[in-house]
């Protein structure tokens, strides 16, 4: 009787076992912790460069490989996982409260016999390891697309691992078997386009470009293949159009984008400057306005900064946002004038004019 009992407890802590994740549902967070450090390795790297560390041509290098990390980072994050049907819930909890039990019970009769000799030790002692070094991994992967070498899966499975192995060239080869035996999509020309420019040493070539414009031809919102288009053009020292598809990402981009704060710090080394934050709130309204209506409604909160600033002068980070409000609505006279005044309000305070004069010289003015 005793025996049957522990069979009940064990059966019923395997159906709660089962049970348990199904009716919790789908729950998936993402803190952003490992696009947090690339951005700080950003940061890093123009520290190293202002001190004199490293020269422009590696700092250029070491930015686009941060940034192509941390594009990486963001677009894993923003892709959601697969949903579970609530149904399909249902009808697994159904069978598995129900099932089994009597699986269970079925299986006991031929397996559970005392009459059943154990496994030797000999035989186990022979079975293959559970856990398997990288390395191998992708040398059965690769071996498996050596002899099926049209398994489209395979490919876009291994390519991005190659990459990050900084096996490049065998990636970049990966990335053209996937979309050979996959298709097109703007997400693998972009892929492609990535590699090529790591590959080059963080040097946007002619063939990484062509890529890249491939992928927006096929969506035009690509976050990675814009990003690259920008650099490109910083590179062939087009800055303007640099900042022209920088800000234009800005302004589509959700406020919480990963992928923000890289984008806004190449925009000001163009010497562009990112459009004023807005509230959540102000956002959600400007999405249903006129263009015309939401340039008024951003013209009004600048109009209510500048006001306050007036009023309370200390606020150097205000100063700045305001500055940087007027020069992306194309007001430059209107920005000068609001720098001197910005200066004027905190010339008595040594540290706020320092930090002030920093901020101004990253916007582009002198300082």
């Amino acid at each position: 009787m005793t025996l049957w009992f522990v069979f009940a407890l064990m059966t019923a802590a395997a159906i709660f076992a089962v049970l348990w994740p199904l009716g919790r549902g789908n729950r998936t967070k993402g803190d952003g912790s490992e696009a947090a450090v690339y951005r700080d390795q950003l940061a890093e790297v123009d520290r190293d460069v202002s001190a004199g560390f490293i020269a422009a041509p590696e700092a250029a290098a070491a930015r686009v490989e941060i940034s192509r990390r941390l594009l990486a980072a963001a677009d894993a994050q923003r892709r959601p996982p697969p949903g579970t049907n609530v149904g399909l819930r249902r009808v697994a909890a159904v069978v598995a409260l129900v099932g089994l039990p009597v699986v269970a019970v079925g299986l006991y009769y031929p397996l559970g016999s005392p009459d059943v000799p154990d496994f030797p030790l000999a035989e186990r002692a022979r079975t293959p390891e559970k856990t398997q070094s990288l390395d191998n991994l992708v040398a059965q992967v690769e071996q498996h697309l050596a002899n099926n070498p049209t398994d489209g899966r395979g490919w876009s499975v291994i390519a991005p691992v190659l990459a990050r192995l900084g096996r490049m060239d065998d990636a970049i080869r990966a990335f053209r078997n996937s979309i050979t035996y996959n298709g097109e999509s703007a997400d693998r020309r972009a892929d492609l386009g990535e590699a090529l420019v790591a590959a080059a040493g963080g040097v946007v070539t002619g063939d990484a470009k062509t890529e890249f414009e491939r992928a927006v031809a096929l969506s035009a919102d690509d976050v990675k293949a814009n990003y690259f288009l920008g650099l490109a053009a910083e590179q062939d020292g087009r800055s303007t159009d640099a900042a022209s598809i920088w800000r234009a990402m800005l302004e589509k981009a959700p406020p919480n984008a990963p992928w923000r704060p890289l984008v806004q710090a190449a925009l000001v080394r163009v010497g562009g400057s990112p459009a004023p934050a807005l509230s959540n709130d102000a956002v959600a309204a400007a999405k249903d306005m006129s263009a015309t209506d939401r340039s008024a409604m951003i013209r009004s909160m600048v109009d209510r900064l500048a006001t306050r600033l007036k009023q309370n002068g200390d606020d150097v980070e205000g100063w700045l946002r305001l500055v940087r409000a007027y020069m992306v609505m194309g007001d430059a006279d209107k920005a000068k004038a609001a720098s001197s005044d910005a200066r004027q309000a905190v010339a008595k305070d040594p540290q706020r004019l320092q930090q002030l004069n920093d901020g101004l010289k990253n916007l582009g003015l002198d300082g």
